[in-house]
């Protein structure tokens, strides 16, 4: 029941980062394509320029001098090819892997394949200019500027949300804080009302008004005891111990008698000794209260209840099956507040704990229920788990 500021503000700005992050990465993503495309153009435009000044430069070569000075850059390589793909002269560092006319690539390397003229320069049929260029440059700045949006974004939402929550923030606080007066303010007067209903039934006798009273007090006293765990949870660590599941059934049996007495419901047991399990006396008590208070309200007038506790194998299990109007959505039962019948009263929030429960806990559920039939609910405690 708590609301925490900083865990929801985190958790959306999370979210709502990823959805925004995505919409205005998309059109980084083309812009970056776009700059390649650019820079591709530019590299080839450079290459294209390189390769005409050679060759105006092996143009302006007189026959009468004996050496050509082919020509020398730090950041261009170049290279002469006979049409039999001979070579003629290279500064190259690499092998072409295309004689083509136009442009190439071979891993870094861009390089321009210009075709010459037959037995004019130097016998060459290929002019090759080349060099390494890579768009880290550009890929850095995508990746910087893609890392600051996303940053931002998260910031942004994180912000914006933690103070858009800090007023229910409060709200919530007071609510908590209200619930556990409340609940204390309640366990006061139930607690009275148990024990002089007690005293009046050993001074002067039970009777069905008070047996009416009784049962409508165990009956809080179990909404209670769910209210009481939701408020702690998270809060309090419950303590383990070794429990006779036997005695601790048997214990939970006779104090829901009185609630199936008013429905002339039996409650039929089959309770084998020293099963012992390591647990929680809180949770399993709420199991066993959740699922035996449903199967009493849930079961026809003056039907019967069977409750059985036994070993199989290695785990304990304990299993109540009812005779009444069964479970027309057995995947709901377990959502908060989900009631199927409204006219039965509580909450919804029994089984939504007990969920819970056998979830941390890994206890196994297997419920079969028909519709006008009953229901039959067995939990199996692995004591290899313990």
């Amino acid at each position: 029941m708590i609301f925490n500021t900083e865990e929801f503000a985190r958790k959306y700005a999370l979210r709502y980062t990823g959805i925004l992050a995505i919409l205005l990465i998309v059109p980084l993503i083309v812009y970056v394509l776009l700059l390649l495309q650019i820079d591709d153009a530019k590299v080839k435009l450079s290459l294209e320029q390189e390769a005409k000044n050679i060759i105006h430069l092996m143009q302006r070569y007189d026959n009468k001098e004996k050496v050509f000075h082919f020509p020398r850059y730090k950041e261009y390589k170049a290279a002469l090819y006979t049409g039999n793909y001979q070579e003629v002269f290279s500064t190259l560092d690499f092998h072409p892997n295309s004689f083509t006319e136009g442009f190439h690539k071979k891993g870094s390397r861009y390089y321009y394949v210009y075709p010459l003229p037959p037995n004019y320069y130097f016998g060459a049929s290929y002019l090759l200019v080349s060099t390494q260029h890579t768009a880290n440059t550009i890929y850095y700045l995508a990746a910087t500027v893609m890392a600051a949006i996303i940053f931002a974004l998260f910031l942004f939402s994180f912000l914006l949300l933690r103070n858009f929550s800090k007023p229910f923030e409060a709200l919530n606080t007071q609510l908590d804080n209200f619930i556990k007066d409340s609940m204390h303010e309640i366990n006061t007067p139930l607690s009275i009302i148990n024990l002089n209903a007690d005293l009046f039934a050993n001074k002067y006798g039970d009777n069905k008004y008070l047996q009416r009273m009784k049962s409508a007090s165990k009956t809080l006293a179990t909404i209670y005891n769910d209210m009481d765990y939701l408020i702690k949870q998270g809060r309090v660590t419950h303590k383990r111990q070794e429990i006779d599941m036997g005695d601790f059934l048997q214990n939970r049996v006779d104090y829901f008698q009185e609630i199936a007495n008013l429905k002339e419901i039996q409650l039929i047991t089959d309770i084998a000794s020293e099963c012992y399990y390591v647990f929680s006396k809180t949770k399993l008590q709420r199991i066993m209260d959740n699922t035996l208070s449903n199967a009493i309200k849930y079961s026809d007038h003056a039907s019967r209840i069977e409750i059985k506790l036994f070993k199989e194998h290695e785990a304990i299990v304990f299993a109540v099956k009812d005779y009444g109007v069964g479970i027309e959505n057995v995947e709901k039962i377990f959502s908060r507040y989900y009631r199927e019948n409204d006219a039965k009263g509580g909450f919804g929030i029994g089984l939504n704990i007990v969920k819970q429960i056998i979830d941390e806990e890994e206890i196994l559920l297997d419920i079969t229920s028909t519709l006008g039939v009953g229901t039959t609910f067995q939990y199996t405690f692995n004591t290899n788990n313990k």
